[in-house]
């Protein structure tokens, strides 16, 4: 982990909070980070039982880009995981989280359909959770057509990503559209509160910390009262009825404290919950199972999770 966190350093990038959200964009990110140690130190790349393919879906305003990874064996129809990206709902996309998307297609023996969701400012809220959910009603409607299974689709996600995999589950109960057998929240964004005791100590955290939180929420929210919004404020909503869900949070990262009274929450409103932190990684530590014995550990834990609720 260390060794991923010095490397994201040597590229001199500027903080992100500091620039503009083109420039922002460019900025290497800890996928980079992996991708150059593993290269640098002889260390094979990851071959995955995946193949991908892109589909364009119509939306509000536009279309959202789904990468669909499908594996190439086993017995169709597969579950589905379908997969909500990390980046403050302003920066990275399915490119920066393609490791993530086909480890979990590989371990479980689903394929996931990793969702392009419009990012802010172009977009803002709740522009992304009404992307998230569109694509999850897609994956229901049309499942069959991608080799899939419409009664076994799940939702994951990571940092902005498990707040939208968390908002699709809660909003098919609002709709009365199939619930997602299980949820999957990896070190999700879950409250407004940036003075909780992970905001406090790891304030300068690399390579998420509270000024690119705050920058982050200025770019989505069209105003500040709209974190206490419940799409935001997931640790004040109301949270019953939804599926199992699985919440995976780092030690080294600003957003640990909300994960864990998120975990309280859900506990509290009756759902069934499994949850593991990872002490000495940091936010993104998921999807680097290559290098990180932790992360290794945690895709291994989230496979097995989305395993056990599809039958498998």
């Amino acid at each position: 982990m260390q060794a991923v966190i010095e490397k994201l350093q040597s590229y001199g990038d500027q903080p992100i909070e500091t620039l503009g959200v083109g420039q922002a964009r460019k900025n290497h990110s800890p996928a980079d980070a992996v991708r150059d140690l593993m290269n640098q130190h002889h260390i094979r790349t990851p071959v995955y039982n995946v193949d991908t393919s892109g589909i364009d879906i119509p939306a509000a305003w536009g279309k959202v880009h789904l990468r669909v990874y499908t594996p190439k064996t086993g017995k169709a129809p597969f579950p589905v995981v379908v997969y909500y990206h990390g980046g403050g709902f302003v920066i990275a996309g399915i490119k920066t989280y393609d490791a993530s998307a086909n480890i979990l297609a590989d371990k479980v023996g689903a394929i996931v359909i990793s969702v392009g969701y419009r990012l802010a400012p172009q977009f803002k809220f709740p522009y992304a959770h009404n992307d998230a959910f569109l694509a999850y009603e897609w994956a229901l409607k049309n499942a069959a057509t991608i080799k899939g299974d419409s009664t076994k689709i799940a939702v994951a996600g990571e940092s902005a990503g498990g707040n939208l995999a968390i908002n699709v589950a809660r909003r098919a109960i609002e709709k009365g559209v199939r619930l997602p057998v299980a949820v999957l929240a990896i070190y999700p964004l879950a409250g407004p509160d940036m003075n909780t005791p992970s905001y406090l100590k790891y304030a300068d955290a690399i390579p998420l910390n509270r000024p690119m939180m705050a920058w982050f929420m200025a770019k989505y929210l069209n105003k500040p009262i709209e974190k206490r919004d419940p799409q935001i404020d997931l640790v004040s909503a109301n949270l019953k009825g939804l599926p199992p869900t699985t919440v995976i949070t780092a030690e080294i990262d600003p957003l640990q404290y909300e994960g864990l009274k998120l975990i309280e929450k859900l506990k509290a409103d009756g759902v069934t919950v499994s949850n593991k932190n990872y002490d000495g990684v940091t936010h993104e530590f998921f999807g680097m199972g290559a290098i990180v014995p932790q992360a290794k550990d945690a895709e291994l834990y989230a496979a097995g999770q989305l395993k056990k609720a599809f039958g498998m």
